[in-house]
């Protein structure tokens, strides 16, 4: 075999070749030496690439920070000596689930690990990505950690994408530690994320960054001359800068969005000077977003509030979580739902005029829709709420339904079975049964279930008060036909 110098002369074409990024073990030294030499060219390469299109990339990716003495926010998981920042300093990090809202510093994380560690480090999204891409990974991950035993650290973003199935092909790679997964989702992991994958990772929420995290972060990003908007000479309102973080939501990528946009867009005075008051402020960022989702954390923890707040008689806290959610595009009728079951659940007959106004409500707002639901169903929020409240029936029927589930059936007395068939006389099914509106007060004693069970108890609640008075009165009664039956069979008795 001919031996070649630095660089690529005809006779390269004979020798094997060499797939980008790849390594041939050759047993020529040099041979390997100039293979090795290509592969650090094409690298250089992709590096020079790389600089060359984060200076055309956005300001929040332009910004993400390098090392942990960058990053900002996020104190309860990456506060000095903490865990997880031991953890990445010692470049001792296992598997991770990094979850929370946007803009609030996972993927940063992920490639500040990616900086400070001296295994390798690949990364997927599992919205463009499928199991053919991760078994490729963990093919190479397996060769390269039994020829230099390096480790392989692939960081997946979206993780919730990935269906089961590809979520499983995770899996025995991450417990025998051929792969370190770092997930990154919005999304609750204990909802989007496979139980086997959770028990073999260690879960960090992230929380919306703070307003004034939010204004470093500008801040930082006016005057960084090599990556930032240094280069401008920007004068900005403090008032600008509370008014873009108040709205970014704890979202930093939205923050630096709408400040390049701002700055880019604001034409500079005569000394070259970009003015960026309130009103560029206001301009750069129109419309704050609420965060809620369709099906997952933010949609059930809110209508869990909503519900919650009218149970606890509370009608501005109802009336926030109900313009929360309308804000946000929920389905007007999914919330009248949640209206007529708390209706019924939370006030029931305390006062039975709730679940009226609430079925009301539903029927609205299926027949003309939002925007002008939204007034039914603020009305029937406020009633429910201001009501007064009784659980007597939700109560009096989970009881039963546990007595029919985990104790005897019992039978139907044969005085209350069906008895206007043929042959119902014969069988004794419906014979004697009374019908109270022959006797007083349209009451008779009979028995309408085989044995005394006490389900539904009223309170002293609103109009419960009444029906506990009227069921009182009825007890009553009961009671004296049963005395006056008893003294007449013993005055019969010889």
């Amino acid at each position: 075999m001919p031996f070649f110098r630095e660089g690529k002369p005809e006779a390269f074409k004979k020798a094997p070749t060499c797939k980008k990024g790849s390594k041939i073990l050759i047993s020529h030294g040099r041979m390997g030496a100039f293979i090795m030499n290509n592969t650090l060219f094409e690298a250089k390469e992709e590096e020079e690439e790389k600089k060359k299109g984060e200076g055309q990339s956005p300001l929040a990716v332009r910004m993400r920070p390098r090392s942990l003495e960058e990053f900002v926010g996020q104190k309860h998981i990456l506060k000095e000596e903490s865990l997880l920042q031991r953890a990445i300093r010692s470049d001792k990090i296992s598997s991770l689930i990094l979850y929370g809202p946007p803009g609030t510093g996972k993927t940063t994380l992920a490639y500040v690990i990616a900086n400070s560690t001296k295994g390798v480090f690949k990364s997927l999204n599992a919205v463009t990505s499928c199991v053919a891409d991760i078994r490729k990974i963990i093919a190479e991950a397996r060769e390269r950690r039994k020829i230099s035993q390096r480790r392989t650290i692939l960081f997946i973003d979206e993780l919730h994408h990935f269906n089961k199935s590809q979520q499983d092909a995770l899996m025995a790679d991450v417990e025998d530690g051929t792969i370190i997964l770092i997930g990154a989702t919005v999304h609750n992991p204990y909802f989007a994320i496979n139980s086997p994958l959770l028990s073999r990772s260690q879960v960090f929420e992230f929380k919306p960054l703070e307003e004034k995290e939010l204004i470093l972060i500008m801040k930082n990003a006016l005057l960084d001359r090599e990556r930032g908007l240094g280069n401008f000479k920007v004068k900005i309102k403090e008032s600008a800068l509370t008014h873009l973080a108040k709205h970014s939501q704890g979202d930093a990528r939205r923050a630096l969005n709408a400040l390049e946009i701002g700055v880019l867009t604001t034409k500079p005075d005569k000394t070259q000077t970009i003015h960026f008051t309130l009103e560029a402020a206001e301009e750069s960022i129109q419309k704050k977003v609420v965060l809620y989702d369709k099906d997952e954390d933010e949609h059930y923890n809110t209508i869990s509030a909503f519900i919650k707040s009218m149970r606890g008689s509370d009608p501005d806290g109802a009336l926030y979580w109900l313009a929360k959610m309308i804000v946000a595009g929920e389905d007007p009728r999914f919330i009248a739902r949640r209206l007529v079951i708390c209706a019924s659940e939370d006030v029931g007959n305390a006062d039975p005029q709730a679940l009226i106004l609430a079925n009301s409500a539903l029927q609205v707002s299926e027949f003309i829709g939002m925007p002008e639901a939204k007034i039914p169903l603020a009305q029937a929020t406020v009633y429910i709420a201001t009501s007064p409240k009784s659980n007597s029936s939700y109560l009096g029927i989970e009881k039963a339904i546990t007595d029919v589930e985990k104790e005897k059936t019992l039978e139907v007395p044969k005085d209350l079975q069906v008895g206007s068939y043929k042959g119902a006389e014969k069988l004794g099914r419906g014979q004697n049964y009374l019908y109270p509106h022959d006797y007083k007060d349209h009451l008779v004693r009979q028995d309408y279930i085989p044995e005394r069970k006490k389900y539904y108890q009223p309170s002293e609640t609103g109009y419960e008060k009444v029906i506990k008075e009227r069921m009182e009165k009825w007890e009553k009664v009961v009671k004296s036909e049963q005395k006056a039956d008893t003294e007449k069979r013993n005055s019969e008795t010889p």
